[in-house]
């Protein structure tokens, strides 16, 4: 159990595969000590890390460990939904099929949402999306897995939770373990706040598990991420406080994602440009607006320390990418100017320039308000321009990074342009 990793790999060599296996699946001899179980008499250990840290290995070679040791072990497996449940906490590759030795590899069986051992102990798959689901059973332990991402609309995070908790009365001593990238959802802090001895926490980065991932992968999500918001939350484990009063939360963007967005009847290319090429960033952000009303934030195009020629370049690029149908420039920094730029980059596409007369936060107030009314959505994560809408405060004031919220200005821009103004209603395009 002591043995450097370097002399334990290279020992592996000298073994036959089915003896190389049985190395592999003995836990301990490969775990860090974060990854095992605390002592004392808790009743939630939460695993709250970064992503590649080694959770879901952890929750899956704990709940092996249950089932080894008690035969009338009955365990809750709890995702974000079953598909999930099934890909990742069983099948997946560090999931409970992968991690358990082939003399007591358990059985599977996905029309039962069962998986049992040879020696009887079971666990049931359960999606924290049907709360009701949860109602009624008894477990003596559960395994819930990525709970800060569980959906929470209609309170059916909280709801799964809770009707968890209340089924969680078998043996002795009934224990639940959740792992999770922290986010600030309402079940994850409420899990924080209400913490007691009951609790133990663990916490952890992604580079704790480096031995394990790719050289290049750390290397390129740290030079792209960095010491951004999201990269704390993301990387470092670290659970982001909103700042007080913020227009924006953590929480409001997460419930707005979306993987890709619908068809779209317009999109702009929205331009917040720098009053020199040496200061701030030049916000560029890309925006559309669907058939239903909806709109959608598409991409981040925003270039660092550009000068004017190089801007305009990337919002031609942009709008050509996205087949924009307007670009919306602000004009404060000299209107004349900022239309010559843009069209000595043959753009060729309507421009609408903008003049600012209140703060960026004050203009900021009634988009905030369509995203708290679900009519935004992000397709994708943009994590500098996330940070600065975060750093939006009601009242006139920025708290987030850097000097100033270029991007969440450019942001504004477009979905006033889509959404607030006269020219929000939708333009059809005949094809």
């Amino acid at each position: 159990m002591g043995l450097p990793r370097a002399e334990l790999l290279a020992g592996l060599g000298k073994l036959t595969a089915e003896q190389q296996h049985e190395v592999r699946t003995h836990w301990k001899l490969w775990a860090r000590p974060e990854q095992l179980a605390p002592e004392g008499d808790w009743r939630t250990w939460l695993v709250m890390a970064g992503r590649g840290f080694g959770k879901t290995r952890a929750g899956a070679e704990w709940v092996r460990a249950v089932a080894d040791a008690d035969p009338d072990a009955r365990v809750a497996l709890v995702g974000a939904s079953l598909g999930e449940v099934r890909a990742v906490m069983v099948e997946g590759e560090s999931g409970l099929l992968a991690v358990c030795p082939l003399r007591h590899r358990p059985l599977y069986e996905p029309s039962l949402r069962r998986v049992v051992w040879p020696n009887g102990a079971q666990a049931l798959l359960y999606s924290a999306g049907e709360p009701e689901s949860l109602r009624g059973p008894q477990h003596s332990h559960a395994w819930c897995d990525e709970i800060a991402k569980w959906d929470n609309a209609s309170a059916r995070a909280t709801r799964a939770w809770d009707n968890l908790l209340f089924g969680l009365r078998l043996g002795e001593r009934p224990r639940l373990m959740a792992t999770t990238t922290p986010r600030a959802v309402p079940l994850l802090r409420r899990l924080l706040e209400k913490a007691g001895d009951d609790l133990a926490l663990t916490r952890g980065r992604t580079e704790d598990n480096a031995a394990n991932l790719p050289e290049r992968f750390l290397r390129d999500i740290r030079r792209q991420f960095g010491q951004s918001l999201l990269g704390r939350q993301e990387l470092d484990g670290e659970l982001l406080e909103d700042v007080e009063g913020a227009l924006w939360t953590r929480a409001l963007i997460e419930q707005c994602r979306e993987t890709e967005a619908p068809e779209l009847v317009r999109v702009v290319v929205a331009v917040d440009p720098p009053a020199s090429s040496h200061g701030d960033a030049c916000g560029i952000v890309v925006a559309g607006r669907a058939e239903d009303g909806s709109a959608h934030i598409l991409a981040d195009a925003s270039v660092e320390r550009a000068s004017p020629e190089r801007w305009a370049r990337a919002t031609a690029r942009a709008a050509g990418l996205w087949h924009a149908d307007k670009v919306v420039a602000e004009a404060n920094q000299g209107g004349a100017m900022v239309a010559s730029v843009l069209r000595a980059a043959e753009l060729a596409l309507p421009l609408k320039l903008v003049h600012a007369s209140r703060g960026k936060a004050v203009r900021a107030e009634p988009v905030a308000a369509l995203y708290e009314t679900g009519r935004v959505r992000h397709a994708g994560t943009f994590p500098a321009l996330e940070d600065e809408l975060c750093g939006l405060v009601a009242g006139g004031a920025y708290q987030g990074p850097g000097r100033s919220p270029d991007r969440a200005d450019a942001l504004v821009w477009a979905l006033s342009e889509l959404m607030l103004g006269r020219s929000a209603e939708p333009k059809i395009r005949m094809t």
